[in-house]
């Protein structure tokens, strides 16, 4: 009697969408669908990437779902709201490593990355973070989505250099995103290929800031050739604005975070009239670079997803896609039951896996796939409303045709 109880048991749990729990270190496995746990910031100050990732996994998951699912299961995502705060994503974290996934994907922004990942960094589950501005360390279950912000900012300023733009200007946030950008930026600049460079201001602010026009007169006063503003969302903004009034025109670099369309036409009334961006070679380039066959292919799988679901194609759909598309081809090869250690063992095997970033090799570039190869420089027109490619992958400034 004590088997058949366990067996209607484990149906009723199978049926409840939780067999997960029973299985252990496993993904939770219905009998027709696979469940991820997804952490984003859904509502607070950076709920636009939150928003628009979630928007780019929804694309995802029919587009797992129409090329067979995960050996026949169809693919859920459970998303949970870390409400832009590290402490609520620590909660939610702690929550969802009850029941023992062995991949948690998540959160986006670099703070709330940061505080999730001391609790899988030992013995997992594997936490595949959505910022490039955490650096995991080797070896361990923590894994950072795209190009990191080290690398992006060296194909900006590689790009500056040699548009003749050398005397920069520096403007960061004090959160970790902030400073995470402010090393980066001060390692390319002491790089042998920047010597030439200058940083002939360097200026911070709060986040939290309504006005940041002291700091930009002093930019001002420096006679930049070009600026950097490194810092997303309604703080960007702030930083636009104030440049806008103080009638200082001239090549604006900011994180690829700012990367969405939805931010870009909002924002139509003060965004620079020269807007560069650092992000992967995703942006859609036909007629003006030819990548990797493979890595073209996933792109325009991406391109198809989007659009039958409305989705433009911006730096927050694109973060999420490769990381999810890795975790689902890795569960399809090992099965739903995998565990943790087997998920980790499967993307520090990659070594030539097309995705829409590039060609990711987990074994060059531990924790990530990809470095500086694999990042463009990108321009908004705000005339055509779209971004366009103004660099060959590293940053080079492509010829003119």
């Amino acid at each position: 009697m004590g088997n058949i109880a366990n067996c209607i048991l484990r149906q009723l749990l199978i049926a409840c969408g939780i067999a997960g729990v029973l299985g252990g270190a496993s993904a939770a496995h219905a009998a027709d669908e696979t469940v991820l746990r997804i952490i984003l910031p859904m509502t607070g100050s950076a709920s636009f990437t939150g928003k628009g990732g979630k928007a780019g996994l929804e694309a995802l998951q029919d587009y797992v779902d129409r090329t067979g699912g995960i050996n026949g299961s169809k693919l859920r995502f459970v998303v949970r709201d870390d409400q832009s705060s590290p402490q609520t994503a620590v909660q939610l974290m702690n929550e969802i490593m009850e029941t023992r996934p062995p991949v948690v994907l998540g959160s986006a922004i670099t703070a709330m990355c940061s505080a999730e990942a001391p609790l899988a960094v030992a013995n997992g589950p594997v936490l595949y973070c959505f910022s490039p501005g955490i650096h995991p360390t080797a070896g361990t279950y923590v894994y950072s989505a795209s190009v990191s912000t080290l690398d992006l900012s060296r194909a900006l300023i590689r790009y500056f250099r040699l548009r003749g733009w050398t005397r920069i200007a520096v403007m960061t946030s004090t959160d970790a995103s902030g400073q995470d950008a402010e090393r980066g930026i001060e390692a390319n600049m002491a790089l042998p290929e920047n010597a030439g460079v200058t940083v002939v201001a360097r200026e911070h602010f709060n986040p939290g800031d309504v006005s940041v026009a002291a700091q930009i007169e002093n930019i001002h006063s420096a006679k930049p050739q070009a600026f950097i503003a490194w810092t997303t969302g309604t703080a960007v903004a702030t930083i636009f604005k104030a440049l806008v009034q103080a009638g200082l025109d001239i090549p604006v670099g900011t994180t690829n975070g700012n990367m969405s369309y939805d931010q870009m036409v909002q924002y139509a009334g003060f965004v620079p009239k020269q807007l560069f961006i650092p992000t992967g070679p995703y942006v859609e380039h036909e007629g003006v670079f030819a990548l990797d066959p493979r890595v073209e292919k996933a792109q325009h799988a991406m391109y198809d997803s989007l659009k039958r679901h409305d989705v433009p194609v911006d730096n927050h759909a694109a973060t999420v896609w490769d990381a999810a598309m890795i975790v689902v081809d890795g569960l399809r090869k090992l099965g739903s039951t995998a565990t943790a250690a087997q998920l980790r063992g499967y993307i520090d095997g990659l070594t030539d896996y097309p995705g829409i970033w590039g060609i990711y090799n987990f074994a060059a570039v531990p924790q990530r796939g990809l470095d500086a190869a694999n990042a463009v420089v990108i321009r908004w027109d705000g005339p055509g409303k779209r971004f366009t490619w103004m660099s060959e992958p590293g940053g080079v400034p492509l010829a003119p045709k």
